[in-house]
């Protein structure tokens, strides 16, 4: 079969890289140089319908297949991801959004294991057996698969998020299409070439804009949809689901907090909030973005904060860097504006601030702390998506816990202390989907990931992700049929006259 070429737009379906119907195409850029890494193609509504007709087609062989087979095959798409040369995918993400390049690896590192996950989680459970109501009766529900899912994936985890939901949705039964960040195209596609392990049309991958997202969710012939990006856009595909009742799972990001206790470990509180907030640029939905520090460690975690950002190295993904450039001349516009406002508005820029003069061409925006934020500016009511750390002193740790919770985000949350005290009240007090004390920005596999409030709906991982792609069904078999005694006709002397009287048995 024909390699992958980034130079020639092309969508996967069928196991094959081929032309779009249309023809219609778009320049992919480096962030970091601006020059050009490829091409890729704009899907139209004939594409839409043409590769999820053979999406629906695979999966009707896909779900007649018992959960072992389905497994080894699940595993043997693991194996090639494992065995494969990650570089050639990395490279092109790297190219593509700007990820350091031990980044880009550490990324595809993590795939093999969710499918591995997923084909056993499958196998563990396909219903439950009840107490019957009546005897003799079989009563008990089976999971079924939904069909065909779309996965319409962000740009700054392009490989790993879209293998969290496709694995959780093949293992379900359900054939799969990907609808790739416009800035991740290349590289998601390069790595379609591992489903090649799996019958054609279980896996596709159609690039593209709204356009092609809208057309994929409005498609009768689809039957979930899994998204991961902003909340404007989540809340978009959320309604056009709700319209058509199919259902889906939104993780729609947020604007972390990180409380900084009296009580924290300075020693391992300040690298870890300075990962928090700068790993991938601060282009996590995770990231670390408001700090509340109390005022006893306020301006020690502060300056050693500072200090520990100015050393990090910015650059292009491929030299040695911790830190790359935005995604995009918007995504780094947006930064710029919600840092002056807040100098304007009284903040002070202890570290960074501006664009660094070093790196004038493409997105690069210097590693930045705040301080003397106040609650009413943007910074903290909006999600930053940036390398900037907001930080507001406060008082007391409860101060810290209600300013925390006092945002329309829920996602994540993080608290660097050693009181066990105030770990499990943090716990137990966080108005978010994930709460990291003294280790932030972790997730696991089998526990799932999603957000409260305006971060989402629905969860990823666990076995609640693998619940999002399949429907019960209850099922009722009485092996010996019987009449029952509650069927058709009632009893005479069921009925009520309306004087107070039940009427008598009819005499046969």
């Amino acid at each position: 079969m024909a390699a992958f070429d980034p130079a020639v737009p092309c969508l996967f379906a069928g196991n094959a890289f081929r032309a779009p119907g249309s023809g219609a195409a778009f320049t992919v850029i480096d962030p970091a140089s601006l020059e050009t890494v490829g091409q890729a193609a704009r899907c139209n509504a004939s594409d839409v319908a043409a590769v999820v007709a053979e999406a629906n087609a695979a999966q009707k062989a896909w779900k007649r297949l018992d959960a072992k087979s389905r497994a080894a095959l699940l595993h043997r798409l693991a194996d090639s991801i494992e065995q494969g040369d990650f570089h050639d995918v990395a490279l092109l993400m790297v190219r593509e959004m700007g990820k350091p390049y031990p980044e880009a690896t550490g990324e595809l590192a993590n795939c093999a294991g969710i499918f591995r996950y997923y084909a056993e989680m499958a196998r563990d459970e396909a219903g439950k057996v009840a107490g019957t109501t009546q005897a003799g009766s079989f009563q008990h529900s089976r999971y079924e698969p939904y069909g065909v899912s779309v996965h319409i994936m962000p740009f700054n985890f392009p490989i790993l998020l879209m293998c969290w939901t496709v694995a959780a949705s093949l293992a379900a039964g359900n054939a799969c299409i990907v609808k790739p960040a416009e800035a991740t195209t290349l590289c998601t596609l390069k790595f379609m070439e591992h489903f090649r392990v799996l019958a054609p049309g279980l896996v596709s991958c159609l690039p593209g804009g709204a356009e092609t997202a809208q057309a994929l969710i409005a498609s009768k012939r689809t039957h979930a949809v899994a998204f991961t990006g902003s909340v404007a856009a989540g809340r978009k595909v959320a309604v056009a689901c709700a319209e058509r009742m199919k259902p889906c799972v939104i993780e729609a990001g947020g604007s972390d907090p990180m409380i900084i206790s009296a009580h924290a470990p300075l020693d391992v509180a300040v690298p870890g909030a300075v990962t928090a907030a700068f790993h991938l640029s601060g282009q996590i939905c995770t990231s670390a973005e408001r700090f509340y520090v109390h005022e006893a460690v306020h301006d020690e975690f502060v300056g050693r904060f500072a200090e520990a950002a100015k050393k990090l190295r910015l650059g292009p993904g491929l030299g040695q860097t911790e830190i790359g450039p935005l995604v995009s001349a918007a995504a780094r516009d947006k930064v710029i504006r919600l840092v002056d406002a807040a100098v304007a508005a009284g903040a002070t820029a202890v570290c960074g601030g501006r664009v660094p003069p070093a790196f004038n061409t493409g997105w690069f925006y210097e590693p930045t702390v705040l301080t003397g934020v106040t609650p009413d500016m943007p910074i903290m009511q909006e999600e930053i998506f940036g390398p900037v750390a907001a930080v507001c002193k406060v008082a007391s740790f409860e101060e810290a816990l209600e300013r925390a919770n006092a945002s329309d985000f829920g996602l994540g949350a993080s608290v660097f202390t050693t009181s066990l005290a105030e770990a499990m009240k943090a716990a137990e007090t966080l108005e978010a989907g994930m709460v990291w004390v003294n280790n932030p920005l972790i997730d696991n596999d089998a526990l799932p990931f999603g957000g409260w409030k305006m971060s989402g709906l629905g969860r990823e991982l666990g076995r609640q992700g693998l619940d999002a792609f399949r429907q019960s069904k209850m099922v009722i078999i009485d092996a010996e049929p019987a009449v029952q005694d509650w069927w058709y006709p009632y009893p005479d002397d069921w009925f009520y006259d309306g004087a107070g009287r039940r009427f008598e048995p009819t005499e046969e």
